[in-house]
């Protein structure tokens, strides 16, 4: 209503949005805000999930609202009693509240309790908000004659805490249910605040059972007890190394969210949180609130279809089954998109609400157990893990896992070899500290690549050729000669290689693109790598145990194309793909349309940079002529730039001024005394003139929040279908482009020809883009009307025959001494006066 205005109305707002945090992703929200009307202060009209993104909504709409009218009590509840009985959307179906922050009224709505809420199933928690003569009464008889609470929140420090009280009575039922209630409840994952990582609690009631003097049992919930389970020690139990690179597993709990997903990679504990120099007890403090909560639903760490939706609900719902379909797969460097065919198996976990799924392509199934009896052939093969052998064997990388727990894991591959080498000259891999299978599986990758480059690569000898490689499921990456491996930039972990793990999934040779550098560095002289899997079968049982494959240099490659596709005794002006051509273009793209070989120096020094870029008006025709297709998703765990904020002079907007009735009130004088000490505090650590009590460094702000999280829209192309051959015209203002693509066989290429972007300028310049940027994500309003499937708790105890409801809050404000009140209001002014001449 009007009534409510300056600070009263910031504090409802802040409370509001204080009340928003305590709630979780299995609850269920609305806010309404009513005078002579009631409306929906979001776009929302019902209840929504209160998850992250529905909350941010909500937020930003509560601080928009303004006081203007009459409150009509009668019509905000009709309105929020009219949501709770609206069953065609989802909802938790357990405990039912509503909640009313207001600075007071005379109006109790007993006619809309009665004919919405005789049987006392929604309980009603009231506030009084702000520092006022209102009537409280009404708005008290309205939580006690509803089994809810009754709340003052005269300042804003009294907010947190009669925000989160009202659980203490919405757990009254819980406890008198004793025994029934002690059920295990498992967390969403989080970032554990000491840098544990990631983590689930599983925490358990403790009640009071004790009884009081007058016999009445006591209905309050001590607190709970708590265990945490790290990620990565369940990591630890379950297989990895033995699933292939694209092999993976992981759990949903009853929203959908994930867990042990090999995409669920928040960002680490700190980023984009100001490191502010406190004092030297408390150093390093973070602020908890700047971390984002870790929820990622199963259908946005993967790309979405239909039969993951299905398969998504029957975890939820505790089914076990196997599905076998063709996907779409984002690469590890979330460049390329490949189609490829998984097997998903899925269970419910017993003892939790969690449901476990293993995902496997088709060459996963099985996996190689190696075995090495003869200690001689033991020693050979790890003999070519030594650096002097990489001269006639060429540059080894070991990946960093943890073959034997004495080998100390390092970053650094040649300090990492050096420490197995030592390990394994001194000892078996049958010691009780290795895992014998890994160690004998890695020392046979490593005897049988380095075979490969002594008595195969080092005899032969291609122009253009700088590199030859191959990269095993056992952990090893061979480069070939010395000198290539000394510049591989390719990750040693073999299992969070791109271009290995895309090998797997394709049956093609694969041309990957290197990085383009927009910073003008030529990214093309790193060259283009070629790789494919080799494949063995066993018993009829398929295997693709390592990725083989050479680094062409690109110009030279460039300069065979050319000369191989000019006509000979041609005396027309268009002979061929010929170098810096006026009248044709001739670029080769890989199946993510970026820029691998052109005939034109300019193209050259653009090699790996996204092909709509560079000639935006032939991309979107590729696009339309269906031989590229593109999907978008969104990444809700990114990190984005902060955006900066308008710098402000003035200095604290408002302060509440007591009127004549207030002070004559003794029961102001006790809360403005305490908000009096409270804003005292606040302001000496806000403006260090005052106190001087907070030691900060202009310095500590400057480097303040690199980084904060953000959503990000992604985009990537592929081949939409297996047609080979395109053609069209692109259509510009006063001039058109004839153009034909071609797939090259047995490869990710197309080879492109067309009339010179030079004759057609007046085509549509602005750029296609494929890089990751910023985005707000999908319309939230958008999304509750179609909310994804999930399921709430079994047992839901929001009622109890013995329950004692007259415990319902009221006013119980101090009556201290007159006297008392005015000298420690005279002792804060002498101190907030005297800062200003002394030094404390």
């Amino acid at each position: 209503s009007g009534s409510v205005s300056g600070l009263t109305l910031k504090l409802i707002r802040t409370s509001v949005i204080e009340m928003l945090e305590t709630l979780s992703d299995d609850d269920f929200v609305n806010v309404v805000s009513f005078n002579n009307n009631a409306q929906n202060v979001s776009c929302f009209n019902h209840l929504v999930q209160a998850n992250v993104r529905n909350k941010k909504k909500l937020k930003e709409a509560v601080y928009k609202i303004s006081a203007k009218g009459i409150t009509d009590y009668k019509k905000g509840f009709s309105y929020a009693f009219e949501q709770l009985l609206n069953h065609s959307v989802s909802r938790a179906n357990c405990n039912k509240i509503i909640m009313l922050f207001t600075d007071g009224g005379e109006e109790r709505a007993q006619e809309i309790f009665h004919k919405y809420n005789e049987d006392k199933k929604v309980r009603v928690f009231t506030f009084s908000v702000g520092q006022h003569n209102y009537d409280k009464g009404p708005i008290q008889w309205m939580a006690c004659e509803n089994k809810g609470y009754y709340y003052e929140i005269p300042s804003i420090g009294a907010i947190r805490i009669n925000t989160q009280e009202y659980l203490d009575v919405l757990g009254r039922p819980m406890v008198l249910a004793g025994e029934q209630a002690k059920q295990v409840q498992w967390t969403n994952v989080y970032l554990d605040a000491l840098e544990l990582g990631l983590v689930i609690t599983g925490t358990l009631p403790v009640f009071n059972l004790t009884r009081e003097q007058n016999g009445k049992i006591n209905q309050l919930i001590l607190g709970v007890m708590g265990v945490d389970v790290s990620l990565e020690d369940i990591k630890k139990l379950t297989p990895r190394f033995t699933l292939c690179p694209n092999g993976y597993y992981f759990a949903i709990d009853p929203n959908g969210y994930v867990l042990l997903h090999p995409n669920l990679q928040p960002k680490q504990i700190g980023v984009g949180i100001p490191k502010v120099k406190l004092r030297k007890r408390r150093p390093n403090v973070q602020n908890p609130k700047s971390q984002e909560p870790v929820t990622l639903d199963f259908l946005d760490a993967e790309l979405e279809n239909d039969i993951k939706v299905e398969i998504r609900k029957k975890m939820i719902d505790g089914e076990s089954g196997e599905k076998t379909f063709e996907t779409l797969v984002k690469s590890q460097d979330e460049r390329y998109i490949d189609k490829g065919n998984r097997t998903y198996t899925w269970t419910a976990v017993n003892g939790t609400d969690y449901s476990l799924a293993l995902v496997l392509p088709s060459y996963s199934f099985y996996y190689i157990k190696a075995k090495i009896d003869e200690p001689i052939i033991q020693a050979r093969f790890s003999e070519s893990l030594k650096l002097d052998d990489f001269d006639e064997a060429g540059y080894t990388f070991l990946a960093p896992r943890e073959y034997c727990s004495d080998v100390k894991k390092s970053e650094n591959n040649t300090e990492f070899l050096l420490n197995f080498n030592e390990f394994i000259d001194r000892n078996t891999p049958s010691s009780s500290s290795c895992n014998t299978d890994m160690v004998i599986r890695v020392l046979l990758d490593a005897g049988f690549t380095s075979e490969l480059a002594q008595n195969y690569w080092s005899k032969l000898s291609f122009d253009g050729v700088v590199a030859q490689f191959v990269v095993t499921d056992g952990g090893i990456t061979r480069v070939f000669p010395k000198r290539a491996g000394e510049d591989w930039l390719e990750n040693a972990e073999t299992y969070e290689i791109s271009f290995y793990k895309r090998s797997l999934d394709n049956d093609n040779y694969i041309f990957t693109a290197p990085y383009y550098n927009k910073s003008g560095a030529n990214s093309y002289e790193s060259g283009i790598m070629v790789s494919k899997a080799g494949e063995i079968e066993v018993d009829g049982k398929l295997l693709k145990p390592a990725v083989v494959g050479i680094k062409i240099d690109a110009t030279s490659w460039m300069e065979n194309f050319t000369k191989t596709t000019i006509k000979s005794l041609c005396n027309s002006e268009i002979c061929g793909c010929e170098k810096n051509s006026m009248h044709v273009d001739c670029v080769i793209l890989d199946d993510g349309g970026f820029l691998l070989m052109s005939n034109r120096d300019e193209y050259t020094q653009q090699i790996g940079r996204f092909f709509g870029e560079i000639d935006p008006g032939l991309m979107r025709n590729l696009i339309n002529m269906s031989l590229y297709a593109f999907n978008k998703s969104y990444d809700y765990q990114s990190v984005c730039d902060p955006e900066e904020e308008p710098k402000q002079g003035a200095g604290l907007r408002s302060a509440y001024v007591p009127t004549i009735t207030d002070i004559l009130q003794l029961g102001w004088w006790a809360s403005a005394a305490a908000w009096s000490i409270l804003q005292q505090l606040f302001l000496s650590l806000t403006f260090p003139r005052f106190l001087e009590a907070a030691d900060m460094e202009d310095d500590d702000f400057g480097a303040a929040l690199p980084k904060t999280s953000c959503i990000t829209e992604q985009t990537q192309y592929f081949f939409e279908n297996n047609d080979k051959s395109f053609g069209g015209i692109v259509d510009c203002i006063n001039c058109s482009r004839l153009y034909h693509a071609e797939k090259i066989s047995n490869t990710n290429l197309v080879f492109i020809i067309s009339d010179s972007q030079l004759l057609c300028r007046s085509c549509d310049p602005k750029p296609l883009m494929q890089a990751e940027k910023p985005d707000e994500g999908p319309n939230p309003c958008e999304m509750v009307k179609q909310p994804r499937y999930r399921k709430g708790p079994e047992i839901c105890f929001d009622e109890a025959k013995q329950e004692d409801s007259a415990d319902c809050g009221g006013a119980s404000g101090l009556s201290p001494s007159l006297w008392s009140m005015v000298a420690i209001q005279s002792v804060l002014l002498w101190l907030l006066s005297g800062s200003r001449h002394c030094q404390l």
